[in-house]
């Protein structure tokens, strides 16, 4: 016979569901700490926790991974994958047995997120943010000595046009005010004008593209034009919204150039399948190739987005890092507009790359060109669902975009910060790059730009019979064995996409500039073993 519900005399059932939790509100809960008995009550399976000293709790198990959203399972994001989940096991037990593992730390090469590497802060952006949310610093006789005029100005012109300060609720779109300082720098950018009705503060840019595609798929029918490899942003908000990825080969023979020529090809194939392709993305410097699209590459994608009726999505969070001589970055508005061309254009940055690296603080913006005002109507009432970005991240971003210049307090110490990380970040790229191109199978182009090397590697045919063997792709078994034996966090190239029959991995160069040679050497003394047991 079936037990009673807990809560109930034997012999009773409750007849609602209703009945039912007010059942379980009777009950003590707390946290549940072994797996369940299963009972049913009128029709509904709940489970009921072995008894603790905490003591009984009953959760309801209709939802399981059977009945939840499929497009929620289908979505992968590499970038913080299983290999991540293994680095962060990996380094509690260092925690507890120090010698255990044949290095003493956890490297974290996987994801763009520099100040976890040991970059500092912009003391600009910080000595605002501080005195924004402890105004009252701004009028004790210490401020003058701690803060430069410039950084206490600009902190009192912020706090006077937000209402509530940063505790406060904000427009949905952000700040005004902080609108207006992101237009001003888009427009001293581009040289030509930018509304800020055009503009949406965001949690990071990721949240500008999830707005992009709630918005624009309707179905498994609305394809988007992806690169590949891609930043796997694209590919899980493709997966979650039910859209369809369509994939454009980058050509690595070529330092990861952008074929117009693939473009159209792909297009008229998804088409010619009853297909609708709503946008093109492009990703300007490039994740995770590091490639910077020359100004011809690009008018040559405005024309296609013209001729073809797409959505331009211009990912430009990399803008700031360029390496490479002869290179620099010019944003997809100023080549639409310096070329009078009639496009839908979403431009997307964030604070988390570029030199300032304040990944934590979520910061970001969309700014949308030759969009229908109905449709900016909708993207409103999306970003209102979600109240308003939070306002350190809106913050930021407009000091980004508005920086000190030359003649203000802070600028000096400013400039010197951002040309220290950049040469940096530049020399490290480069001590990567050429260490990766003298192992044995492995070729890496240059890093023009962002913040990744993405080699290509030739594994042994008896590892790769290996990784089928354990239901693995070749290139994450590889990346498996290459933190297990240094502690060195690696993204597969397979999380990003690649051409059929090729592997590669993508890393970061953002360890310290004391620390990227031991990475280097690590890398290359496994590698090394790795292929010698392969023979």
């Amino acid at each position: 016979a079936r037990a009673p519900p807990l809560g109930l005399p034997r012999g009773r059932a409750p007849a609602t569901i209703s009945s039912l939790f007010r059942a379980v509100r009777r009950l003590r809960t707390s946290v549940r700490l072994t797996p369940p008995p299963v009972l049913f009550v009128s029709g509904v399976e709940t489970r009921v926790a072995s008894k603790t000293s905490f003591g009984t709790i009953r959760t309801m198990s209709s939802i399981t991974i059977d009945t939840i959203n499929q497009n929620v399972k289908d979505m992968q994001y590499a970038v913080r994958g299983a290999i991540v989940a293994k680095a962060g096991l990996i380094e509690l037990d260092l925690a507890s047995n120090p010698t255990k593992y044949p290095f003493d730390k956890i490297v974290m090469c996987n994801i763009g997120n520099p100040q976890s590497l040991g970059q500092k802060p912009i003391t600009f952006y910080r000595q605002v943010l501080a005195l924004c949310d402890f105004p009252e610093m701004l009028d004790t006789p210490e401020a003058a000595s701690l803060f430069p005029d410039d950084v206490r100005r600009k902190a009192r012109d912020i706090l006077a046009n937000m209402k509530g300060g940063t505790g406060a609720y904000s427009e949905s779109k952000g700040v005004a005010f902080l609108r207006k300082m992101v237009a001003d720098g888009i427009e001293k950018r581009d040289g030509h004008p930018c509304d800020i009705e055009d503009l949406w503060l965001t949690d990071g840019a990721s949240v500008g593209c999830h707005y992009l595609m709630k918005t624009l798929i309707r179905d498994m029918n609305d394809a988007v034009l992806v690169p590949i490899p891609q930043y796997p942003l694209y590919s899980a908000t493709l997966a979650l919204y039910g859209g369809t990825l369509l994939p454009y080969y980058l050509q690595e023979d070529k330092e990861w150039g952008l074929d117009v020529a693939e473009l159209k090809s792909q297009t008229d194939k998804a088409r010619s399948e009853g297909k609708c392709v709503r946008a093109l993305v492009v990703i300007n410097p490039g994740n995770p190739t590091g490639a910077a699209l020359d100004l011809a590459n690009q008018q040559a994608v405005v024309k296609f987005c013209e001729r073809e009726g797409l959505l331009l999505v211009a990912d430009e969070v990399y803008q700031e890092n360029l390496y490479a001589e002869g290179k620099a970055f010019t944003s997809f508005k100023k080549v639409m507009r310096d070329m009078g061309a009639n496009i839908a254009l979403a431009s997307l940055q964030s604070t988390s790359k570029g030199f300032y690296g304040e990944c934590g603080r979520r910061g970001g913006y969309m700014e949308l060109n030759g969009f229908d005002k109905d449709v900016m109507a909708e993207l409103y009432k999306l970003a209102s669902v979600g109240l308003c970005p939070n306002l350190s991240g809106q913050i930021v971003m407009g000091l980004v975009m508005q920086p000190p210049v030359e003649g203000d307090a802070s600028f000096a110490k400013f400039k010197q910060e951002k040309d220290d990380i950049l040469a940096s970040l530049k020399r490290r790229a480069a001590t990567l790059v050429d260490g990766l191109n003298t192992l044995e199978g492995v070729s890496c182009n240059p890093a023009q730009g962002s913040m990744y090397a993405f080699p290509k590697i030739t594994l042994p045919a008896k590892h790769i019979l290996e990784a089928v063997t354990a239901g693995m792709a070749p290139d994450a078994l590889y990346c498996m064995k290459l933190l297990e034996n240094t502690g060195i966090v690696v993204v597969p190239g397979s999380g990003f996409g690649q051409r059929e029959n090729t592997w590669h991995f993508r890393t970061t160069f953002l360890p310290a500039e004391a620390d990227i040679a031991d990475v280097v050497q690590k890398i290359t003394k496994f590698h090394g073993e790795f292929m010698m047991g392969y023979r």
